[in-house]
């Protein structure tokens, strides 16, 4: 079928209402980028889901490396998005500003240079990510252990995707497919979704990140869900493999378990986060116990946007006091956040 008879299905598709949810950030992104909803019909909606890693950050671990950066000789180093993210009562940026000790970097790598050059100053990554951002903090333990740093260590707020569907699922998000994150599925393989859609028969399609690549996963879903077929397609051949990545799963399970952690505006979930084993504790900043979750506004919706069960435009702070330049939701802070590009295509 030629891409333009796919387009076409989609845009004058006139079936039963099809509620269809990305789960990754950059779908998210690329999805705004591209103009995807424009091009479907008003029967099929999709959704943004908790794909963004810092859109299910919870505010105590924000509060927990504010507490870190504050301490003497302590820095907290972290990528950019990070540092916007509000706490329950401020972001990193605003701690920044009345005297903490934070270092923007682009890769947890950089940290490694600094904690050589610095050896009297402590050096804490802020380790945030899904299955996909993990692998790299396992390398960076790797060069911490062999070039025998002990002035770095890593605060994580690890997450894992199955365990978040199931709790949609299970949580009232009426939805009848998933984009599936290609990036996870780099990592783990498509098989990686197979248990769900056996679990909640409903359908997942793997794609990549170019409108095409999106445009066919979409339409190959649809197809699913029309036919009733509650299984796992790969529509990102060129990257993704049935099965996972045994060299990255090992790294992942040498430093890593599996545990109960807290999801921005969805509560703890279990078995959905990785915490550092016993046996590495020493590069543990302290990333147990960080379960409270506080909004700094209570308006903001960002844990029903997450879960589809609202809008970025359904929330009253939308475009007014919350906005990419004043968040007061993470969803509003990263390029990968619903909140943000929902602001974006609406002004």
């Amino acid at each position: 079928m030629e891409i333009s008879e796919v387009v076409d299905f989609l845009r004058n598709y006139d079936g039963k209402k099809i509620r269809i949810m990305e789960v990754c950030g950059s779908h998210t992104h690329a999805i705004a980028k591209h103009g995807i909803r424009d091009l479907l019909s008003p029967n099929i909606e999709l959704l943004s889901g908790p794909g963004c890693p810092v859109c299910v950050t919870p505010t105590a671990y924000i509060d927990k490396l504010i507490e870190l950066c504050l301490e003497p000789d302590t820095t907290v180093a972290t990528f950019g998005d990070l540092l916007r993210v509000p706490g329950s009562k401020e972001s990193l940026n605003e701690a920044k500003g009345r005297g903490g000790s934070v270092e923007m970097v682009y890769s947890p790598m950089d940290v490694l240079a600094l904690a050589k050059e610095h050896p009297d100053k402590k050096y804490v990554f802020a380790a945030v990510g899904f299955e996909t951002t993990a692998p790299v903090y396992t390398l960076l333990l790797d060069n911490v252990i062999a070039r025998n740093l002990d002035n770095v260590s890593i605060l994580t707020a690890l997450k894992t995707m199955p365990g978040a569907i199931s709790y949609l699922c299970n949580n009232g998000a009426k939805l009848d497919g998933f984009i599936a994150p290609g990036h996870v599925c780099a990592v783990t393989g498509a098989d990686y979704f197979n248990e769900l859609a056996d679990k909640y028969q409903i359908p997942f399609a793997v794609s990549g990140f170019g409108a095409k690549e999106l445009v066919i996963a979409i339409y190959g879903l649809v197809q699913m869900i029309i036919k009733k077929q509650p299984q796992v397609k790969n529509y990102y051949t060129s990257v993704v493999d049935q099965g996972q990545n045994n060299i990255i799963v090992s790294k992942l399970n040498k430093y890593f378990n599996s545990a109960d952690v807290v999801w921005r505006g969805m509560g703890v979930i279990p078995g959905s986060g990785l915490l550092l084993k016993d046996e590495y504790s020493r590069y543990d900043a302290g990333s147990n116990g960080l379960d409270e979750d506080n909004k700094r506004n209570k308006a903001c919706r960002c844990g029903e946007i997450l879960m589809g069960k609202a809008k970025p435009t359904d929330c009253p702070l939308f475009g007014k006091v919350c906005t990419p330049m004043t968040p007061e939701g993470a969803c509003m802070v990263s390029e990968e956040g619903s909140c943000f590009n929902s602001y974006l295509v609406n002004n």
